[in-house]
């Protein structure tokens, strides 16, 4: 029986646990359509894996926020929002600065940034996990990677926290956010502009030298381009961390046996973080437009339709994960979605990965048991990101 189903991304109750609602969508409703908002879903691990790996059926250049899509391709210049091969091309200009050694030697970094934010904490009975850490950190790192003036941090954390402001039938698409967004690009296009007459030692530099030699010569990005990635990294990647170190926070106090084991031993922590990042994906739902007629589960989706691919959902599939609903941190798996797949797989993850592992390590150093005050937690909630606002911590 699925007249009763009904699942859609802007409702915040069904967010608080979509996930028995989820299961039944597997089983019964694999390719769910939503008339009121007029989207197709698929919920099953390996529709959306499939999904995320085949850029010419489903295109992200329609948007991949569900209230952001359009019917016409999108040209903002975001690479988010473009199809291979300009995708392709721009992916590898943006890798050639991001690189896995960069990456790598931020983490004394974000150790002492830890520390900075948590010491205090020492002796003090509690504190909000997400407000005072989890949401701190990543903007922290980003800024330092980036090269933003200590002077500015402050203000850009503030106008990020802004970008993601949403209104009541709106979502993110409102006059607070896009100001915001407007203001992060203008500022990242000057401080790029002044890179290219005074390099640097950072990313936004790198951002400027970078070039890969194509058919039609040697290629860069042009401000616009690295000043949409520089708001791309810094705002996506500094949401979607913190709500992954604010999951683990809340998933370690609800399983105290096996936080005991990571305080223990910390080389389990790495393997813990990709349990969470299964467990409780940050983005559940990415969006895509099919450019075909195609037929799955015997059910036709039209050419045009919007398709959202629920990550998700795809992390709990007992068809690939055995006893998906038991957090594990020795689960053993090949992989997740929760970073998607294929040619728009987070270009961030190694970055996220890093810092939700030392966030941990750094937290359970210092404080190795909490419980969670749930009357006073609040939770964050949009059409593509689930996770906590608000987490206080009794020590």
């Amino acid at each position: 029986m699925t007249d009763d189903l009904y699942w859609d991304p802007f409702d915040a109750v069904i967010d608080i646990d979509p996930h028995p609602l989820w299961r039944r969508i597997r089983d019964e409703q694999p390719v769910y359509r939503n008339d009121k908002f007029g989207f197709v879903a698929l919920s099953r691990h390996a529709d959306v894996d499939a999904g995320l790996m085949d850029t010419t059926t489903y295109s992200s250049a329609h948007g991949t926020v569900l209230e952001l899509m359009t019917p016409e391709p999108m040209k903002t210049g975001h690479i988010i929002f473009m199809d291979p091969p300009a995708q392709t091309t721009l992916r590898v200009l943006v890798s050639r600065a991001f690189t896995p050694r960069r990456i790598a030697a931020l983490e004394e970094h974000i150790r002492a940034l830890c520390a900075e934010l948590l010491d205090p904490r020492t002796g003090s009975g509690g504190f909000d996990y997400v407000r005072d850490f989890a949401a701190q950190l990543p903007s922290l790192v980003i800024s330092q990677l980036m090269g933003v003036d200590p002077a500015d941090r402050e203000e850009i954390h503030r106008t990020i926290e802004r970008t993601f402001h949403l209104e009541e039938g709106k979502g993110m698409v409102n006059d607070i956010s896009l100001a915001a967004q407007i203001k992060l690009h203008t500022y990242f296009a000057e401080q790029i502009d002044a890179r290219r007459d005074s390099p640097r030692d950072d990313m936004m530099t790198s951002l400027v030298q970078a070039e890969v030699t194509t058919d039609e010569g040697t290629r860069r990005l042009s401000t616009s381009e690295a000043a949409n990635f520089a708001n791309l990294l810094v705002s996506a990647g500094t949401e979607t961390t913190g709500r992954l170190i604010g999951w683990a926070g809340a998933l370690l106090a609800a399983h105290p046996g096996q936080r005991a084991e990571l305080a223990a031993d910390p080389s389990l922590i790495a393997n813990a973080v990709e349990e969470t990042l299964r467990y409780e994906a940050p983005s559940p739902a990415q969006g895509r437009v099919s450019t075909r007629d195609v037929e799955i589960h015997g059910t036709a989706i039209p050419a045009g339709s919007k398709i959202l691919l629920l990550t998700g959902s795809a992390g709990r599939d007992e068809r690939k994960y055995p006893d998906p609903d038991r957090y594990d941190i020795h689960r053993r798996f090949d992989s997740h979605v929760s970073f998607g797949r294929g040619a728009h797989f987070c270009l961030g993850a190694a970055l996220a990965r890093l810092e939700a592992r030392v966030a941990l390590e750094e937290t359970l150093r210092r404080f190795p048991t909490w419980d969670v005050d749930h009357d006073r937690a609040v939770r964050l909630h949009s059409s593509t990101v689930r996770g906590y606002a608000e987490l206080p911590i009794r020590l």
